[in-house]
């Protein structure tokens, strides 16, 4: 069924030329907003695209200026921009632990705090972060982004406590493993990337990936005018990896095991 609650209403997304962005995009204009893009690339898109780069202030505070003066207002942000990291605590000197905070937690503060004039001005103004499961679960390797993501899932709760009153609501998304174009660079460079892709969709409860578009389906409901109530939650879109412990799958052969314990 075609819901349209988003019928008037103006969003812009960063990172939103490719992957989960894109999905997250094609979800909110579905729903009826007016959608403008933020990335440091151009593309092929129905969109309006404006050239941002989150870590430099003047190219934010100029494209959410040029999105308001094009499109009339701004109700939504989605801050969905980001970049990975690999290693562990060790593995990466400072100039990468900072390269990553930048992109991943001040972009969202930055894009935020440029838009937070013209949301005050909306009557059903929204900000959604995207976050991850590795703010709620330790992942192997995943050191740097992890924290990055955990300093998201702060942000947004403290967000929403300082912002609730103007009526401005902010939520976050929290992704399990997406198969996005960065998970397919990771397991091209894997020693044995099928066995790698398996590792990762096993982990996962319902034992694949996450698809983008799932993804964007939860941020679209957390923008939504119909979720008035909802601030301050991370939604998980994860497959139960957070929530669920199940015990091992049986062997074909095995008859199913009963739990001793609960």
């Amino acid at each position: 069924m075609e819901v349209r609650d988003m019928e008037g209403l103006v969003a812009v997304v960063t990172g939103g030329a490719s992957g989960i962005g894109a999905a997250i995009a094609d979800a909110l204009h579905a729903r009826g907003a007016r959608v403008a893009v933020l990335d440091r690339v151009g593309a092929d898109s129905p969109y309006r695209i404006l050239r941002c780069d989150v870590t430099r202030d003047d190219t934010v505070t100029t494209a959410i200026t040029d999105v308001v003066s094009g499109l009339g207002r701004l109700d939504i942000v989605v801050n969905n921009a980001g970049i990975g990291a690999v290693g562990t605590v060790a593995d990466n000197d400072d100039a990468e632990w900072l390269r990553v905070l930048d992109v991943n937690v001040l972009g969202a503060v930055r894009v935020s705090r440029a838009a937070l004039p013209h949301l005050r001005k909306s009557p059903h103004a929204a900000i959604v972060n995207v976050c991850s499961i590795a703010a709620t679960a330790g992942l192997p390797q995943r050191a740097v982004y992890s924290a990055t993501k955990g300093a998201v899932l702060s942000l947004t709760q403290a967000m929403a406590a300082d912002h609730v009153r103007e009526g401005i609501r902010v939520n976050c998304v929290n992704p399990g493993t997406v198969d996005t174009p960065w998970v397919q660079r990771l397991l091209a460079a894997a020693d044995d990337p099928v066995r790698e892709r398996t590792a990762l969709e096993a982990r996962q409860p319902h034992g694949r990936l996450v698809t983008a578009q799932e993804v964007a389906h939860a941020v679209a409901y957390l923008a939504s005018p119909l979720a008035a109530s909802t601030t301050g939650t991370a939604l998980a879109v994860d497959g139960g990896m957070a929530a669920l412990r199940l015990r091992p799958p049986a062997s074909a052969d095995a008859q199913p095991a009963q739990p001793i314990l609960a």
